[in-house]
């Protein structure tokens, strides 16, 4: 990193520390622990705030059973699922200078939260992006790790992101920067999409956000999540996103589709990492023009099956 980068804060700030939840007690029970666990810097102090996005509110008796008696945790039950309503929830009740989000499946460092405090001061950014690094349960097939589906792009600190690398599962924000009713999360994005439309709304209105390739969490990967299938739903799922809905885009797809389906064949004899890419970006096109044509695919809310606790 660079040394200017290794400053604390100039005044006492604190981050609130934003985890939406939905069915997964035991995991949200560990990232908790994590969490009580964090180092921080000379003025820099932090709470975490969990919205629980079960119905049944099954995270209360998880957040009411925590032990650590030096980090306070605030409880906030949404009961419809919408990821993106959880999210605005979040940002309603974060009391903190700076805004952080963490998935309930991944595990930050002890030294996460400075990292990013101190990315976004030194580079004047509105915010900071993080790595998200895979922590397979099983070994997974060849063609997922060569093919690196998991995890995000690997960039220099201090690399300015353009909407399409960002994601909301490791990411600080300067509150400022969010609070208004318009910079919210847009609630028609129940399932996904709806941290990648955020940054693109953000980004086209003169946010920054800025890359620190310190500041890593890792994310725990089950074996239902290193199929085919899964990662097919999701192509589906982002391309009928309505930010992928403008007409240049709509053209592409009518294009790509055929253009995609006439290779997959050919693209087999370059390995199965190749022959994934290319049919999830038929899937993400695909997925694009059943919207366009209001054919709405049916599936689970992404929060609750994204990964499953059985057997832990």
């Amino acid at each position: 990193m660079p040394s200017s980068l290794n400053s604390a804060p100039s005044a006492p700030e604190h981050v609130t520390v934003c985890i939406c939840t939905c069915k997964r007690p035991a995991l949200l029970s560990r990232l908790l622990e994590s969490l009580s666990r964090l180092e921080m810097t000379n003025g820099l102090t932090y709470s975490v705030l969990v919205v629980d996005n079960d119905p049944l509110g099954t995270a209360r008796d998880v957040v009411k059973a925590f032990g650590a008696v030096s980090l306070t945790v605030q409880y906030f039950h949404e009961p419809e699922q919408n990821i993106a309503r959880a999210r605005n929830r979040a940002i309603e009740n974060a009391t903190g200078d700076l805004i952080a989000f963490i998935d309930d499946d991944e595990e930050p460092s002890a030294d996460w939260l400075i990292r990013l405090v101190r990315a976004v001061h030194a580079l004047g950014a509105d915010g900071a992006l993080g790595p998200v690094v895979p922590r397979y349960l099983t070994e997974p097939p060849a063609w997922l790790r060569s093919g690196r589906l998991f995890g995000r792009p690997e960039l220099p600190t201090g690399t300015w992101l353009n909407w399409r690398q960002t994601r909301a599962g490791n990411v600080l924000l300067r509150r400022e920067s969010v609070i208004a009713p318009e910079s919210r999360f847009d609630e028609r994005y129940k399932q996904v999409g709806e941290d990648v439309d955020f940054f693109r709304r953000l980004i086209a209105n003169g946010r920054r956000f800025v890359w620190c390739a310190e500041a890593a969490v890792s994310e725990l990967v089950p074996e239902e999540r290193c199929r085919r299938g899964y990662f097919l739903k999701r192509a589906l799922e982002r391309g009928s996103a309505p930010y992928n809905q403008s007409g240049p885009a709509i053209l592409t797809s009518v294009i790509a589709v055929p253009l995609y389906a006439l290779s997959l064949p050919v693209l087999l004899f370059f390995g199965q990492e190749t022959f994934m890419m290319y049919l999830i970006k038929e899937c993400d096109h695909l997925g694009r023009l059943l919207a366009f044509l209001q054919l709405r695919l049916t599936a689970k809310p992404v929060m609750a099956d994204k990964f499953s606790t059985k057997g832990r």
